[in-house]
C-alpha cells in the first residue's frame, strides 16, 4: 500500500530539482506536466511543499550542515531540506523520514545513500525545541543581495527578507464593491482597496468566483491601473497583457480595451477570466513591437522584467535565474517605452511599469526615457491616490513599492510604475 502523502512529496521533490538543478522556474515545471498525474488534493500539497522547500531553503541548510561531513549530490539535499522544513514545519518526523527515505531510494544514482537520509533526518527531529525559530532569515542569494544593498541598503533588504520568508496573502481586485467582497470571502479590505485574504484556500471555490466578483491580484499589481485612471469609453491598450488582471480593471472602468501579448496560450487564460467576469476586450495575440496600430488614448505597459519584487510568492526565482538575462531586459524594456509612445495619441497617457525591485528596471528607466523624448513628463499627481504614501514617490515622479511596506498588513509585491505624458 502506498504511505499517504508520498506522490505529494515525490512529485514536491520533482519541482524543486526542476528549479535547482533544471534551471526553471516554477511556472515553466507546473507547465510541463510534473504534477498532471496527481489528485486535485496531492498537486495542491505537492505545490505548497515544493514552494515552502524553496521559501527556507537557506535555513535548511544552516539546520542540516553540522550533521552532513561533505555535502551530497545535489536532489539528495533537497531531499533532506525538503524533510527538516516538513519536520520543523508541524508534520510527524516518523512519516516524514519515510518517505524521504523512498524519494532517496527511488533513483538507483542515490539508492546507496537511503541510511544517510534516515541517519540526519532523525536527528534533525531530535533537536532541542525552537532550534528551526532561532536561525536566520533566510537571505537572497549573493548575485541579487549585492544590487539590492547598493540600491535600498542593508536594512531595507533585511526588512524585504522579511516579507519573502513570511510569504505572500492572496490578494483580490473586486469589479465592484470591496467591502461586499470581503464580506463574502471572510477577508479584510486594504488601504488602496485590493481585499486580502490570509490562509490558504482553494480559489475556484471561494464565494463569487464562480459569479466572477472578483479575480486573484496582488494589491501592488493592482494599483498601475488606478493611477492610470482609465475614463469610459477611452481606448486603452494593454501591452503585455497576461495574465489580464490589468485588463480586467480597464474594462471594469468602462474602457474599450485591446488586451496584447504575445503568448497565445496565457492570452486563453486571460479570455477565459474576462467570460468568468462577464468584462470584454479585443484579446490579439502578437509581438508588441511590431503592432502598429496607433491612437490609443492610453497605454499600459507591464514590461517585461526580471520579476525580482514576486519573490515573497515565487521562491524558485533567485534558484532558477543568475541575472545574467537581466541586461537584455533592460534594453528590452527602453525598447518597448519608445515603441509605446508612437503609438499615443497626442496628449495620451503611458504607464510604464515593472514588478522589479532593481531601480535599473524603474527608476532609471523612467529618468532615462524622459532623457530621450523632449516634452515627455512625468505625473507624479497622478500617483496621489487613496492608501498611497506619499514617501513611496520617487524623485523622477515614479512610485517605488516594496515587499518590506505594509508589515503589519501582510506586505506587498515589489513593483515600480510611472505615468508619462505625451507632448499635445
Amino acid at each position: 500500500m502506498t504511505e499517504p502523502g508520498l506522490a505529494a512529496r515525490r512529485a514536491a521533490h520533482h519541482l524543486v530539482d526542476q528549479v535547482t538543478i533544471e534551471g526553471l522556474l516554477m511556472s515553466e515545471a507546473l507547465a510541463s506536466g510534473t504534477l498532471a498525474r496527481l489528485a486535485p488534493e496531492d498537486r495542491a500539497r505537492a505545490q505548497r511543499l515544493a514552494l515552502q522547500t524553496l521559501r527556507g531553503m537557506d535555513r535548511a541548510d544552516r539546520m542540516l550542515k553540522p550533521f552532513l561531513q561533505k555535502r551530497p549530490p545535489l536532489t539528495v539535499r533537497n531531499v533532506l531540506r525538503m524533510g527538516t522544513i516538513e519536520i520543523w514545519s508541524g508534520e510527524a518526523p516518523h512519516g516524514v523520514v519515510n518517505a524521504c527515505v523512498s524519494i532517496a531510494g527511488q533513483d538507483t544514482h542515490t539508492q546507496g545513500m537511503k541510511g544517510l537520509v534516515n541517519a540526519v533526518l532523525r536527528r534533525i527531529s531530535e533537536e532541542r525545541p525552537g532550534a528551526w525559530d532561532r536561525l536566520p532569515v533566510p537571505r537572497l542569494p549573493d548575485w541579487l543581495r549585492g544590487p539590492m544593498i547598493e540600491a535600498w541598503g542593508k536594512p531595507a533588504v533585511e526588512r524585504m527578507e522579511d516579507a519573502h520568508f513570511a510569504g505572500a496573502t492572496l490578494d483580490l481586485t473586486a469589479k465592484g464593491d470591496p467591502l461586499a467582497v470581503a464580506g463574502a470571502v471572510g477577508g479584510t479590505v486594504l488601504p488602496t482597496g485590493s481585499v486580502r485574504v490570509r490562509g490558504s484556500a482553494q480559489v475556484s471555490a471561494m464565494p463569487g468566483y464562480a459569479e466572477g466578483d472578483w479575480w486573484v491580484q496582488d494589491a501592488a499589481a493592482a494599483l498601475p491601473v488606478k493611477v492610470l485612471a482609465p475614463e469610459k469609453g477611452e481606448k486603452i491598450l494593454d501591452l503585455c497583457a497576461a495574465p489580464g488582471g490589468k485588463t480586467m480593471q480597464l474594462a471594469a472602468a468602462g474602457a474599450k480595451v485591446t488586451a496584447l501579448d504575445l503568448s497565445a496560450r496565457r492570452l486563453e487564460r486571460v479570455s477565459e477570466n474576462l467570460t468568468r467576469t462577464g468584462l470584454e476586450a479585443d484579446v490579439v495575440a502578437g509581438d508588441a513591437l511590431e503592432f502598429d496600430t496607433g491612437g490609443w488614448d492610453a497605454i499600459l505597459l507591464d514590461a517585461p522584467c526580471s520579476a525580482t519584487g514576486t519573490i515573497r510568492r515565487h521562491p524558485d526565482l533567485p534558484y532558477a535565474k543568475d541575472g545574467s538575462e537581466f541586461g537584455a531586459l533592460i534594453d528590452l524594456q527602453a525598447e518597448m517605452i519608445d515603441h509605446a509612445l508612437t503609438l499615443l495619441r497626442p496628449g495620451g497617457r503611458l504607464l510604464f511599469c515593472t514588478c522589479s525591485l532593481l531601480p535599473d528596471e524603474g527608476e532609471v528607466q523612467a529618468d532615462e526615457a524622459l532623457a530621450r523624448h523632449p516634452g515627455l513628463e512625468a505625473d507624479p499627481g497622478a500617483l496621489i491616490i487613496e492608501g498611497v504614501d506619499p514617501s513611496w514617490i520617487t524623485a523622477e515622479g515614479g512610485l517605488r513599492l516594496r515587499p518590506d511596506y505594509w508589515p503589519d498588513l501582510g506586505g506587498m509585491d515589489g513593483f515600480y510604475m510611472v505615468l508619462l505624458r505625451k507632448p499635445a
